[in-house]
Order: structure tokens, then C-alpha cells, then sequence
């Protein structure tokens, strides 16, 4: 399967930050809610169990100047094995222009038994653009040995940030001190969020590391997701950027004249938002 999905969010002239375009296609659903005032809330859902062997899924989001969005998911990506032949790959895209913000943070990625899987994570950043990716993989379900997965996290902003690539999925590195330390789940999460450390700073078996070019990089371990998700969370309190506000825009969503879309699956969704001229979003459901 073969699957393209595309969210555009844009800063109005009143200041407010609207979903300008959205388009959907399955099993990649993009869902609008209404988040807090100043933030653009959008779900990603998956309309099908996906991915499976064969897949190829893009998504790509383009963020205007001083606009801010928080891309979510709803439930753990179950990456299984399919009919055809070979892997499935999902790619990730963000533009950010100068001012904006993104706070991408999905739920974890379960490798399950003879899956392949790539996963990219791509991000351009604009002058005094915000960013803040959260992964975490568990390594198979409960008593089942892992399939393999290659991450890929690519950010530049007049440069490279970071570009970092690591293969799991292999009980000989998993299990050395150089892979996971005999540990089934790895938390990453990076942000590009105003002041950054000094210098690096650690707890159990997680650390937090500036990154030369600015940003900063935590990595955890652990034996379950709870107790990553609580590593990456303490990590991101010792972070000068923790208690600044996503954004100063204000999100608008589901108001007088939004538009409906009905798609695959059998449910439907509402594009909500609207800017000052009360255009509604477009919204194109595959």
C-alpha cells in the first residue's frame, strides 16, 4: 500500500493559528481537536492496521511563520510483517518557516516478529523555529523476539542539527553495552527549544546531551514504555526550554463554517478552523 497525507498550518493576519489545508489518505487520518487556545492540536490515526510489509507512507507538513502545531498520536504503531515481499517505510516530513513550532510526539512503535521497518523523521528549519520530536520503540510484543527497525532522524536548520540512524531489532547488538544493554525499549527525544544546556546531563539510564549546531538530544532505556516515557519526562525538566509556551498564536477549530469529510474505515472527520475571511479548511479524505 501506497499512502500520501499532507497538513498545511498557517498564522492568520489576526494572529491565530489555523489548519489551512488537510488531506487524508488512508490509513494515514489526520484529525483536528481543539487543544489549548494557542496551539493547533491535530491527531494522526491510523484508518487500518498499518504498517505492514509492503507499505510505503508518507506524511509531510509544512508550518508557516509564527504558527505552532502539536502533531499526536492516539495508539501504539504496530509494525507487523505482510503478504508481500520486503519492508515497509514511513517517512515523516516537516517545513518549518522562521517562528514556527512543532511538537511532534506520537505513541510508541511496537517491532513486532519478522517485521521490517524504516521510520524518517525529516524536519527544514526556519530562523527561531521550535522543534520537539519524541520516539519511543518497544522491541516485540510481551515474550516474542523483535523484528528489525532503522530510525532515522534527519533535522537541519542553515545546516545540519543532527542526523542520526540506528538499527535495532538484532539480539547480538541489543544485548551489548553499544546497543540497548539487554533492554526492549528506546525513548529518544529531541528539542530544538530555545536555551540549551551547558552540558550534558544524566540519570538512570537516560542522558541528555546538547548537540554542537544547538538543540539537544535525550536517549533512554529501559524494559518498558512507562518507565522510558517517565526517563524522557525527567530528562525535559532539567531542560531551560521546558516551561516556555508552544506558541503565542491562537488555534481555532470546529467553528460556524467547517467543513465535513467522509472517508475509508467506515468513520469520518471533521476539518475544523477557520481564518479571518471565514474560509473553511480544505480537507480531501482518499
Amino acid at each position: 500500500m501506497r499512502a500520501r497525507a499532507h497538513l498545511v498550518v498557517e498564522r492568520d493576519p489576526n494572529g491565530r493559528t489555523v489548519v489551512r489545508e488537510m488531506r487524508s489518505m488512508a490509513p494515514l487520518r489526520l484529525v483536528p481537536r481543539r487543544g489549548p487556545e494557542e496551539v493547533a492540536l491535530v491527531h494522526l490515526v491510523s484508518a487500518v492496521t498499518a504498517p505492514l510489509g509492503g507499505d510505503d507512507l508518507e506524511l509531510r507538513v509544512t508550518v508557516g511563520p509564527g504558527a505552532a502545531l502539536e502533531l499526536r498520536g492516539v495508539a501504539a504503531t504496530l509494525v507487523l510483517p505482510g503478504r508481500h515481499p520486503g519492508g515497509s517505510r514511513a517517512l515523516v516530513d516537516v517545513e518549518l518557516a522562521d517562528g514556527a513550532s512543532v511538537e511532534y510526539l506520537p505513541e510508541p512503535t511496537v517491532v513486532t516478529g519478522r517485521a521490517c521497518h524504516e521510520a524518517v523523521f525529516r524536519a527544514r528549519m526556519g530562523d527561531d523555529a521550535r522543534l520537539r520530536v519524541r520516539e519511543v520503540v518497544v522491541l516485540g510484543r510481551t515474550g516474542e523476539r523483535p523484528g528489525s527497525l532503522t530510525t532515522t532522524l534527519d533535522v537541519r536548520r542553515n545546516g545540519p542539527v543532527i542526523k542520526q540512524t540506528s538499527h535495532l531489532g538484532s539480539p547480538e547488538v541489543d544485548a551489548s553495552p553499544a546497543g540497548l544493554a539487554g533492554h526492549r525499549v528506546l525513548g529518544t527525544e529531541l528539542a530544538c527549544w530555545g536555551e540549551d544546556l551547558p552540558g550534558a546531563v544524566s540519570g538512570q539510564w537516560w542522558s541528555l546531551v546538547p548537540l554542537v549546531r544547538g538543540g539537544s538530544l535525550t536517549t533512554a532505556v529501559a524494559d518498558d514504555a512507562v518507565t522510558v516515557e517517565r526517563a524522557l519526562d525527567q530528562a525535559r525538566a532539567s531542560h531551560p526550554g521546558s516551561g516556555v509556551d508552544l506558541t503565542r498564536s491562537r488555534a481555532r477549530f470546529r467553528g460556524d463554517r467547517h467543513t465535513e469529510s467522509h472517508g475509508s474505515g467506515g468513520g469520518h472527520h471533521r476539518a475544523g478552523g477557520f481564518a479571518v475571511r471565514a474560509e473553511p479548511v480544505r480537507s480531501r479524505d482518499h
